[in-house]
């Protein structure tokens, strides 16, 4: 039981189709006429796989995986998030998907053609005995353990839980109880395929990806001790030849940025991606990702940079100057104690006039209007997709950011080279942030979404 979803499909102002890779995929041929070995053969049909409306997607697919939960050996999606959204999605629809499975007859609200006539031939006629079993399961006062007791031949999970997906790992394995292992089989990107995971049973920890040669040409770019860049090359530079690092000449325990020459065009390109060294493969080194280069925050596919964040927070805190309010300083943090998961952002505000104030509404419209800065992919999520929850901003008490400095130079920070992060990492930093919170404001609206080809 895989879970798949395309995302919408746009063109450029000149008419050129752009869609991602994995949206490419399940549209062509290679997929639609795979073999039907086990390796190949998912409870979801084709049609709800293609299926633009991901709501009425998630549904069929979830129904066709309960319709054949004692043949699943497998449980998926590409991404971690996929999977826990899923979760959460059954723990709404279980009693639909049950009186489908009990009557043979599939709900209304799934109105795709191609959709609805694909499930109809999966609920060929009622099962109530099958949807007494689901019933009595999701039923449970506890989810742990839900996605053994569903799918009781499962072995593993496959999906990506590295970088910014590790957040999800204690809330699968809460889940699964434990006792499905979490495999990462792959590392690619739109751009390229990079590599495989050669133990993909091992912890989610210990993930390393051994790069395939014949994939396309790379190279390193060496970065600091910590991942960090060397601070005389920009982002968007040209790097010069006597920087780069071929294939076999990287150290071990090194960090690196991936540089790749593709076979469709692309010439020394800049994945942004951070890479550790952790051994060789023969002669082939083995990578650990480490994180998106100058990404902060990530919930979903959505990769915001620092730039990006301080723009938007920029445009937001000019609704705050006619009413004499000042934001002194802000951080942030992706919240995944829920599903969707959020951006919180944390601002400490200082009024200039204490006779005058603010009010919720202004908060609001700041949260909607930070939304509307970030970038594409974020607002799609957001609006489209559903797979972000509207921004919250948590406003503190004055001399929240003056504790939180106090934090980091009591366990070794230097006081004159401190610099307050912009998200925040730390379990500790973030139990102080919330102490001194005095309200919270969320986004009311969705931010305007408008397809590029639109």
């Amino acid at each position: 039981m895989y879970l798949y979803f395309v995302k919408a499909e746009l063109s450029t102002p000149c008419g050129l189709p752009f869609r991602t890779v994995l949206t490419s995929y399940y549209k062509s041929k290679h997929f639609k006429c795979r073999t039907r070995d086990p390796f190949n053969d998912f409870t979801s049909p084709d049609q709800a796989i293609l299926c633009n409306d991901s709501n009425q997607s998630m549904y069929c697919q979830l129904l066709a995986g309960l319709v054949h939960r004692h043949q699943v050996m497998r449980l998926g999606a590409v991404f971690a998030s996929a999977l826990l959204r899923a979760t959460s999605f059954l723990e709404r629809k279980w009693a639909q998907l049950c009186n489908d499975i009990r009557t043979g007859h599939l709900d209304l609200s799934i109105i795709d053609p191609a959709c609805r006539s694909a499930m109809m031939s999966i609920l060929s006629s009622p099962n109530p005995d099958l949807a007494d079993e689901i019933e009595s399961i999701c039923s449970r006062p506890s989810w742990k353990g839900i996605l053994c007791h569903l799918w009781p031949r499962a072995k593993y999970i496959e999906a990506v839980v590295t970088g910014s997906m590790a957040q999800y790992i204690p809330p699968l394995e809460y889940y699964s109880a434990g006792k499905l292992p979490l495999v990462c089989t792959m590392y690619a990107s739109s751009e390229c395929y990079f590599g495989v995971n050669l133990k993909p049973i091992c912890d989610p920890a210990e993930v390393a990806f051994t790069l395939l040669p014949n994939m396309g040409y790379f190279e390193f770019l060496p970065l600091g001790e910590n991942g960090a860049l060397a601070m005389d090359i920009d982002e968007e530079e040209a790097v010069p030849n006597d920087r780069l690092v071929d294939l076999v000449n990287v150290k071990v325990g090194s960090y690196y940025e991936l540089v790749v020459t593709t076979f469709s065009g692309l010439y020394r390109y800049r994945i942004g991606d951070v890479l550790q060294v952790t051994g060789f493969h023969n002669q082939a080194p083995q990578f650990r990702f480490i994180c998106r280069r100058n990404v902060v925050l990530s919930v979903d596919n959505d990769k915001t940079n620092e730039e990006d964040l301080h723009r938007s927070i920029t445009t937001a805190k000019k609704l705050l100057e006619p009413y004499n309010a000042l934001l002194v300083e802000y951080t942030s943090y992706a919240d995944t104690s829920s599903v969707p998961g959020h951006y919180v952002l944390f601002w400490e505000i200082q009024m200039v006039d204490s006779a005058t104030s603010i009010d919720a509404k202004l908060l609001q419209e700041c949260c909607v209007t930070v939304e509307e800065e970030l970038d594409y992919v974020y607002r799609q999520c957001r609006s489209q997709e559903k797979t972000i929850g509207p921004l919250e901003i948590r406003v503190v008490q004055p001399g929240t950011f003056e504790a939180l400095m106090d934090l980091f130079i009591s366990q070794g920070g230097s006081i004159n080279q401190y610099k307050t992060p912009r998200c925040i990492k730390s379990s500790t930093a973030l139990k102080l942030l919330n102490s001194h919170a005095l309200a919270s404001f969320s986004s009311p609206r969705d931010p305007k979404w408008i397809p590029l080809n639109g």
